[in-house]
């Protein structure tokens, strides 16, 4: 009888220490509004690879490949055009126009680019040509 309570206290203790309460658990985080949809997108380019994979081994005649390609583009687009419109972003990115050449302050100057440096150089970053003393 002794043993049996005290094997009983000890489940129940152990039982107590283990035991998770409701209110000590995190709350749950929100549900991604673009979550399905991004796990869509994943299933499509993992089809695109798969599809190219069966193509290159030659499972897949060429008008094949690429009705099934076409319809999968087709649809990432339209799931890339939805995750736009939920998260705000522009349906079409801007091209990125060139970076213009940074200007650096009169200094030293490549006799073949015209590049201008801030200190002295044996060749130019931008062409590579030999600075021979550069000019000011």
């Amino acid at each position: 009888m002794i043993v049996f309570t005290a094997v009983l206290v000890a489940l129940g203790g152990l039982f107590y220490c283990l035991a998770v309460r409701g209110k000590d658990l995190p709350p749950p985080e929100p549900p991604s509004p673009t979550e399905a949809l991004e796990e869509k997108k994943a299933a499509i380019y993992e089809g695109l690879r798969d599809l190219q994979f069966e193509y290159r081994v030659g499972k897949l005649s060429d008008e094949d490949y690429q009705h099934s390609k076409l319809d999968l583009q087709r649809e990432l687009a339209t799931v890339l055009q939805k995750i736009d419109r939920l998260t705000g972003a522009e349906a079409a990115p801007k091209p990125v126009a060139a970076a213009p050449k940074p200007t650096s302050p009169p200094g030293i100057v490549c006799p073949k680019c015209g590049a201008r440096f801030p200190q002295t150089m044996k060749f130019c970053g931008e062409c590579g040509a030999a600075m021979s003393g550069g000019a000011r």
